[in-house]
């Protein structure tokens, strides 16, 4: 998935156990979806609060958040009451979202990828970057804001 290109009908399980339509979401507003590779670990945490601490500001241009891994409903739902995230993570447990979207690894957890897609499903903004875990939640806001100032 690159820019461009355009989001199919997916959906997933949350945290909750609830069944989460990509399309749903669409609906309300763009969308951020994030990749990352293991709730719980260092990198994913900052990430993950990263995108919690912004989570204002991608409200103020209409996006929503979700969080993607192949973490299980427990893993998800324990991951995201301890750090109090407010925002959908899905257990992509069978990776086909991760396959869908391209950042799926034959071995090993999935690519730290973030999307930001538009309500007509059309990826804005790709950001690629395993170990710069600050740059995914700000890059995501700065593409929406910019696509807020075209109209």
């Amino acid at each position: 998935m690159n820019v461009g290109d355009k989001v199919g009908e997916l959906s997933g399980v949350d945290e909750t156990g609830a069944e989460l339509k990509f399309s749903d979401l669409l609906a309300k507003g763009p969308l951020v979806v994030f990749f990352y590779p293991a709730a719980m670990t260092y990198g994913c945490t900052k990430e993950s609060c990263h995108f919690r601490d912004l989570a204002a500001e991608f409200e103020a241009v209409g996006a929503g958040i979700v969080g993607v891994s192949a973490d299980d409903v427990a893993k998800q739902a324990e991951f995201s009451a301890k750090h109090s995230l407010g925002f959908p993570l899905v257990a992509d447990t069978d990776r086909s979202i991760a396959e869908a979207f391209g950042v799926r690894r034959k071995r090993g957890p999935n690519k730290r990828s973030t999307f930001v897609v538009g309500i007509d499903h059309i990826v804005l903004a790709r950001i690629d970057s395993e170990f710069a875990m600050g740059r995914h939640a700000d890059d995501a806001l700065e593409a929406l804001q910019a696509a807020v100032r075209r109209g």
